[in-house]
């Protein structure tokens, strides 16, 4: 697809600030597509929207379908006349500037509740069609999503995988009863999800009117326990009772001598084909409902994955997998045309991973971090870009362009003060720079570069568990003196939204 010259920003809505603990789709986001919309971008990059179940992981969702409910705007809730004032006047101690899932997460399913019950009782004839409207278009993912959370939380929260067996193996007899039985329960899931595409539909015309564009994102593989493993078995390669018998990961290399397991089931991709890919393109179909370009996550993988024996406890005895290569895009290409997709193309990539995106017309990835080895031949450099890519300063997998300052060796730090004719002193905005100025389509910073921060400030560290996904900007974040640079940034290298430049001219002629 043919891309503007344009910029944005990477920021996932739960790093946006305000009172309750996690960001929201309220108030504060459409305070936060001002800021960008002020700033002369046209693109905000989100990371996956999903319920986060493992590590609280947006990238281990319960569902490929579903959003996070944990998104849901308490102060939208009041508007729609679900929740009272009152009803948030008391707040937990909520930890500033970070997301603590553990308070977070019990007190807004409190509050949730709180909604639906009203929402149960309540007149509100316009609010209830428009819900009963959402379950019936929806029902294709809902009610399966729906059945499997309401199941869960029945079963004491735990996976699927240690459910009676008749609801393992999805008995018609033993789901029948289920929904009769849980039929409350997965009313609510319903509402959840209803609250949740109510609120970001709004939110993303919102973004649409200030001529911005969403970049979204699909992961390729999905976690084990979610609603799609549960509920297209035949789909992935599992045993009779629903474990993995081979999962996905990376092998050992510069970064991990172990490699890298995440343990999601892979998928059968002969028998995805057999329907010409149908889950795919309705998943596909879905998020472009969500968002205007999708960044698919491990784009390699549709070559060809590291493949490991579920009962290995490292990546380091797998063995590289065809996947199902150009196949698979000449039939999505036919379902959507021109594909809006950004191809995340970092790590070990083959002639045949390269061939596949450039067929495809794919713009890759580039990373500003990864260039000062030394090379002047160095692909991350920004003299050898093309324009057919996307150039970040770095992603939510990388530190902060501060904190990969402050602990690369000094041979890095010296070539980047070298390439870049720089003291160091300001590396982000020197980075900034260097992917403003860049011939890429695209150029992208996380907000935390904006803001100049440093290590403490990381999204995440692959492999680790625990304790990513937590950092939240502060309420005074959101500066004019960050809007004024960018907006400049975005003025001198030919990247400014249409949008303001429109604004601009309209307050000239007044």
């Amino acid at each position: 697809m043919k891309f503007k010259r344009s910029s944005g920003i990477l920021l996932h809505p739960t790093s946006l600030p305000g009172p309750y603990g996690i960001g929201d789709l309220g108030p504060q986001a459409y305070r936060w597509v001002d800021f960008l919309s002020k700033s002369g971008c046209s693109l905000w990059q989100i990371l996956p929207l999903g319920p986060t179940g493992y590590g609280d992981s947006p990238y281990q969702c319960f569902s490929a379908f579903a959003g996070n409910p944990y998104l849901v705007s308490p102060e939208l809730m009041i508007l729609d006349g679900l929740l009272s004032p009152e009803d948030l006047s008391s707040l937990p101690e909520f930890t500033p500037g970070r997301v603590d899932f553990g308070v977070v997460i019990p007190w807004k399913l409190h509050i949730l509740d709180k909604a639906f019950d009203r929402f149960q009782c309540s007149g509100l004839t316009e609010l209830k069609d428009a819900f009963d409207s959402f379950c019936d278009e929806q029902a294709s993912w809902l009610d399966d999503f729906a059945l499997f959370m309401a199941l869960k939380e029945s079963n004491g929260g735990g996976s699927w995988i240690k459910w009676p067996a008749s609801l393992r193996e999805r008995s018609p007899k033993a789901l029948a009863k289920a929904r009769q039985s849980l039929s409350p329960a997965i009313r609510c899931q319903k509402f959840y999800q209803f609250l949740f595409f109510r609120q970001w539909q709004a939110l993303r015309n919102y973004t649409s009117s200030k001529n911005i564009q969403i970049i979204g994102d699909i992961p390729i593989f999905v976690a084990h326990d979610s609603a799609e493993v549960w509920s297209h078995p035949e789909l992935f390669y599992l045993n009779r009772k629903g474990n993995p018998t081979v999962v996905a990961g990376v092998p050992p290399d510069y970064f991990s001598k172990i490699g890298q397991l995440w343990g999601n089931p892979l998928y059968k991709w002969e028998t995805h084909a057999q329907d010409r890919y149908a889950w795919w393109i309705q998943r596909i179909k879905h998020v472009l409902d969500q968002v205007d370009i999708i960044r698919i996550d491990h784009f390699r993988g549709f070559a060809g994955y590291w493949e490991v024996p579920a009962r290995e406890k490292t990546a380091v005895k797998g063995r590289w997998v065809p996947g199902p290569g150009e196949a698979f895009f000449e039939i999505i290409a036919e379902a959507f045309g021109e594909l809006p997709i950004i191809a995340e193309d970092l790590g070990e990539i083959t002639p045949d991973v390269v061939a596949m995106r450039d067929r495809f017309n794919l713009p890759g990835m580039k990373i500003v971090q990864f260039a000062f080895h030394g090379s002047p031949d160095e692909p991350f450099l920004p003299h050898n870009h093309i324009s057919n890519c996307v150039v970040y300063t770095g992603t939510h997998d990388n530190d902060t362009a501060r904190g990969w300052y402050e602990r690369v060796p000094e041979s890095e730090r010296d070539y980047y003060r070298r390439y870049l004719a720089r003291d160091g002193h300001d590396v982000a905005w020197d980075m900034i720079r260097a992917a403003w100025m860049s011939v890429a389509v695209f150029a992208l910073a996380p907000m935390q570069d904006l803001l100049s921060l440093n290590n403490t400030a990381r999204m995440n560290y692959p492999g680790n568990p625990s304790g990513n996904w937590s950092w939240r900007m502060e309420d005074d974040d959101l500066d004019e003196f960050s809007s004024a640079r960018l907006r400049e940034f975005n003025s001198i290298y030919g990247r400014k939204n249409p949008f303001l430049m429109q604004e601009e001219s309209s307050l000239k002629l007044d």
